[in-house]
C-alpha cells in the first residue's frame, strides 16, 4: 500500500478579502485584530475553536499575569491594560482582587500585590467578542489554516478548511497569532521548536456547596527546567512537543483522565465535590516560534531597545523588566507576516516570560497596528517605519521604554 495519495488538482473559491488577517483568537488574534481595526484596516480573525481566547479561556488557564514589575510600577498599557480590565467588568475573584492597582494604591501597598487578576473564562470570552464585533472585526469560527499561497516573497492568500468547505482568504497582512507559527511554518518562514517539550497539565475547574467553583491547577504546567524540584511536581515523567496530532492526541486522553482521577479523588473526603469543565484545547506552553529578525534573551533586563514596541516585566519573579524589539515580530522571508504571542522570535530562557497573556497583548498590539499601517502602504514590515509606528502605538497610551514609567534604563 502507497503511503501517500496525489490531490487532484482544483480550483479554490476566494471566501474573504481583507486588508489585515489574523490567524489565532488567543489574546495575541484578539489584540491584534482590535489594534488592526482601531487603525482602520478591514480585519478578517480567523479561529479554529468557536470561542475567542485560546489558553486563558478554552484552556482554563485563567490568571491575568501582572503588568508590573512587582516592586510597584505598571510596565504594560494599552491593550494589555484594557483586555485585564474587560476580564473582570462583571466580576473579581475575590481573593485575587487587585486593590492597590485599581484603587490608587500607594507605591508600597502596590509593591505588596502584583497587578494581576483570574476570571470567568466564559464571560471574558464573550466581553472579548462584542468587543472586536463592535469594532469591525469579522470572525470566522471552526476555520483552520491549511495552506499559504506565497509569491514573490509575499502571502498572497491562506487556504482554509471549515464548514463551507476548502477555500481561500486574500490579504495584504497577515499575523500569525496561531501560538504555534503554524503560518510561519506553512509560508516557509524560518522557525523553531522548544527543545523540551511541555509538561503535562490537566488544570480543570470544580465545584462544592462550601467553596463554589474554583480552578483547580493540577499539575505544575509552568516546568521548563530540569531541576529535581520540578521533576517532582510533573504529573508523569514525559514531555510534549505540540506540534503532532498523534502525540497532542494522547496527550490530552491523558490529561483527561489524570483531571478526572483528580476530581473523584477528591469527592473521597468531599461527597459534594464534582467537576463542572475540563479544557476543550490543550494546555500546550511553547511549542514552535519564529526565528525572527531580532531575538532578545533575558539578560540583561531593563536594556534599552532603540524599535522597542512595549514593555513587559517577568510573571515569575519581582524585578525584571524588558523592552519588546520589533524585530522580534517578523522574520527574514516572507515580507507581509508577522507574529503575535507565544510564538515571537525570542530565546529559549525568554521564551517562558513571553508566553504569557500579558505579553501576548503587548505583541498583538503592535503587530495589528504594523499590519494596518503596512497593509496600507504595501511595505513589507523590514521596511516599515518604526519611529511611525511607535508613534501610533505611544498616541494609544502603550509605553514603550523603561525611562517612561520611570525606571533606569541600561545600554
Amino acid at each position: 500500500m502507497a503511503n501517500f495519495i496525489t490531490e487532484p488538482e482544483r480550483e479554490i473559491p476566494v471566501s474573504g478579502e481583507c486588508d489585515v488577517l489574523v490567524c489565532g483568537g488567543g489574546i495575541a488574534g484578539i489584540s491584534s485584530a482590535l489594534a488592526a481595526a482601531r487603525n482602520g484596516a478591514k480585519v478578517i480573525l480567523i479561529e479554529r475553536e468557536f470561542m475567542l481566547g485560546g489558553l486563558a479561556t478554552l484552556g482554563l488557564v485563567t490568571i491575568y499575569l501582572p503588568l508590573c514589575d512587582g516592586e510597584g510600577t505598571q510596565v504594560s498599557f494599552g491593550i494589555a491594560d484594557e483586555l485585564l480590565r474587560l476580564s473582570i467588568a462583571r466580576g473579581v475573584i475575590e481573593d485575587k482582587y487587585p486593590g492597590p492597582w485599581l484603587e490608587g494604591g500607594s507605591r508600597e501597598e502596590r509593591t505588596k500585590r502584583r497587578f494581576e487578576v483570574q476570571y470567568n473564562p466564559n464571560i471574558f470570552a464573550c466581553d472579548a467578542e462584542k468587543l472586536l464585533v463592535d469594532s469591525g472585526v469579522e470572525i470566522i469560527y471552526g476555520t483552520v489554516a491549511a495552506a499559504a499561497v506565497v509569491e514573490d516573497g509575499r502571502i498572497t492568500s491562506v487556504v482554509v478548511e471549515n464548514k463551507s468547505g476548502r477555500s481561500a482568504i486574500s490579504a495584504k497582512a497577515v499575523v500569525d497569532c496561531t501560538g504555534d507559527a503554524d503560518i510561519c511554518q506553512l509560508s516557509g518562514e524560518e522557525t523553531a521548536l522548544f527543545g523540551k517539550g511541555n509538561v503535562l497539565a490537566a488544570w480543570y475547574y470544580r465545584y462544592s456547596p462550601e467553596y463554589g467553583v474554583k480552578l483547580k491547577m493540577h499539575g505544575f504546567a509552568d516546568v521548563v527546567g530540569d531541576d529535581k524540584k520540578s521533576a517532582a511536581q510533573q504529573l508523569i515523567p514525559r514531555r510534549f512537543k505540540g506540534v503532532d496530532a498523534k502525540m497532542i492526541s494522547e496527550m490530552e486522553i491523558i490529561s483527561h483522565q489524570h483531571a478526572l482521577a483528580d476530581a473523584m479523588k477528591l469527592r473521597e473526603t468531599d461527597g459534594s465535590t464534582i467537576p463542572v469543565i475540563f479544557p476543550t484545547i490543550p494546555q500546550l506552553r511553547m511549542t514552535r516560534k519564529l526565528v525572527g529578525a531580532a531575538i532578545p534573551t533575558d539578560q540583561p533586563t531593563h536594556k534599552f531597545e532603540e524599535t522597542s514596541i512595549g514593555l513587559y516585566s517577568d510573571w515569575r519573579k519581582s524585578g525584571p523588566v524588558y523592552e519588546l524589539p520589533y524585530g522580534s515580530l517578523y522574520g527574514n522571508r516572507v515580507k507581509n507576516l508577522i507574529t503575535a504571542g507565544r510564538n515571537i522570535s525570542v530565546s529559549d530562557e525568554l521564551w517562558d516570560v513571553t508566553r504569557v497573556i500579558p505579553v501576548c497583548a503587548v505583541s498583538g498590539e503592535a503587530a495589528g497596528t504594523a499590519a494596518a499601517m503596512a497593509s496600507a502602504t504595501g511595505e513589507s514590515f523590514s521596511e516599515l517605519d518604526v519611529k511611525a509606528l511607535q508613534k501610533r502605538l505611544s498616541d494609544a497610551g502603550v509605553k514603550l521604554h523603561c525611562s517612561e514609567v520611570g525606571l533606569a534604563n541600561k545600554a
